[in-house]
């Protein structure tokens, strides 16, 4: 039996990247049914046939919002629901778009923004749901931050800061959840290849630069999407069922923390 067999997953951020690979990983994995989330409908459609199309037999939805806004959020999981009638596994893969910039040149009115985009939609998304695994007495979280949560890095300093607010309030939720047969875990990886985002990053001559130096610390491998989207359906697995309030780092060698 495969190890996600019979679960319902919701993923936000699931219409390209990391989001769409682990949406992809879940359904190999065994799930029945997926609610992908995204903000723009063209790509969410886009996104929705191309793994409908691979995933024939699986019931695939698409729940269009901003994570990032507490209405969206509580709509986006109220459509979910509808759709999947419980929500067993919940994946996180809203993040940041935001380049890294040192602090004194950003500019001091876009810093909210980045918070919100980077931590408030986790934490939205998280709260949303979290009735409803409360009332199953189970489910599932896998939220994925970054290695910015554990090491500080020039031009990562609100980035940072918004990522290790992931994985203390994934921590603090694990330990909220446990009661209640929930479980609530965080991948933080560092350079993720292969992603729209990393070739941007690479375009850009102060990112470039500091990500250009830590590529060949990762001697085992780049990380790309399939990794990390193997290591969310291990998480939301039978086989992690005492996993939790763990942050994973998976950088390739990186870092080793």
């Amino acid at each position: 039996m495969k190890a996600l067999h019979g679960q319902t997953v919701l993923i936000t951020g699931g219409t390209a990247g990391i989001g769409k690979a682990c949406a992809e990983a879940t359904l190999a994995a065994g799930a029945d049914a997926i609610v992908i989330n995204g903000r723009n409908r063209a790509r969410g459609e886009q996104a929705l046939a191309a793994i409908s199309a691979r995933f024939s037999q699986a019931r695939i939805g698409l729940a269009l919002g901003d994570m990032a806004q507490v209405a969206d959020a509580q709509a986006v999981v109220a459509a979910a629901l509808e759709k999947l009638g419980r929500i067993d596994v919940l994946v996180n893969s809203t993040g940041t778009s935001d380049f890294p910039a040192l602090l004194h040149k950003i500019p001091v009115e876009d810093i909210p923004g980045i918070l919100q985009r980077c931590l408030s939609a986790q934490l939205l998304s998280c709260r949303a749901a979290l009735p409803h695994m409360r009332a199953a007495n189970r489910g599932c979280i896998v939220n994925i931050a970054s290695d910015a949560a554990k090491i500080p890095t020039p031009g990562e300093t609100v980035i940072g800061a918004a990522m290790a607010g992931i994985v203390m309030f994934t921590r603090a939720l694990a330990i909220e959840g446990k009661r209640n047969g929930i479980r609530a875990n965080v991948l933080t990886p560092s350079i993720v290849g292969g992603t729209e985002f990393y070739e941007r990053i690479m375009a850009d001559p102060f990112a470039s630069k500091l990500f250009g130096k830590a590529v060949p610390k990762a001697e085992l491998g780049l990380v790309d999407m399939t990794d990390l989207a193997e290591i969310a359906v291990f998480l939301a697995s039978p086989a992690a069922s005492k996993m939790t309030g763990q942050a994973l780092s998976v950088t390739g060698g990186i870092s080793a923390l």
